[in-house]
């Protein structure tokens, strides 16, 4: 039986003021912290650590594995961070107001962008400050793969190579896994693992700072899945 743990980051500071957030970089918000550490705390409870970590390169990420690792004495362990676990890149609503832009564009038009598997928001234009190619972090990353504004979907294409290239192989070790992450990157991962439909998948929602558990069968399939606290 092999472990995996995901986490949601802890409440950000966006999340606080009800924003589109995706691959912008906010920080986590005091209770976004709170949630972090109490995460940890209860890993510790249930004696659950791990021996890898995966985050994405956003902070809220970054810094929600790092206050859960500190409460259960495992900042040493190794972490390997990669773009691909970023959150959905919400295009041009990244930054706006979720409720202004309910009603700018109504609730219908605004629930398809968020809630459905295929539809993507309206798109950045390359000289756009938020489209992914003007930040430092992804000059490695071949142009073609960063996005103007994604679906669900396009989340999944990028996190399914990232599991198999990076992390299936560390669990194929035996090594418990954590990946610290964001509400669609491991919405994406769930629907994997879960074998989900586009439909199942849209009313599956993650909850942040809440230690989210899967016990992996010899064949890696899911046996168990289960929350903490």
């Amino acid at each position: 039986m092999s472990t995996l743990i995901l986490l949601r980051h802890g409440e950000s500071i966006w999340n606080k003021e009800n924003r589109f957030t995706g691959w912008a970089d906010p920080d986590l918000s005091e209770k976004g912290k709170d949630e972090a550490c109490r995460a940890g705390q209860l890993l510790k409870s249930f004696s659950l650590d791990f021996d890898i970590c995966f985050t994405s390169v956003l902070k809220r990420a970054i810094k929600t594995h790092l206050y859960a690792a500190e409460e259960i004495n495992r900042l040493w362990v190794p972490v390997v961070r990669d773009w691909r676990l970023n959150e959905r890149h919400y295009g041009a609503l990244q930054g706006l107001n979720k409720a202004e832009t309910t009603d700018k564009y109504g609730a219908e038009q605004v629930k398809l962008w968020r809630r459905s598997f295929d539809v993507k928001p309206p798109q950045v234009s390359n000289a756009d400050p938020r489209y992914p190619a003007h930040d430092i972090r992804y000059k490695e990353v071949d142009l073609s793969l960063l996005p103007h504004g994604e679906s669900l979907e396009d989340t999944v294409a990028r996190v399914i190579p990232c599991w198999n290239e990076l992390i299936l192989p560390e669990i194929q070790k035996k090594k418990r896994v954590m990946i610290a992450a964001h509400g669609n990157s491991l919405r994406a991962l769930v629907m994997y693992l879960q074998q989900m439909t586009p439909a199942e998948i849209v009313y599956e929602e993650i909850p942040t700072g809440r230690p989210l558990i899967y016990e992996l069968g010899t064949d890696l399939r899911p046996e168990r899945r289960y929350y903490l606290g």
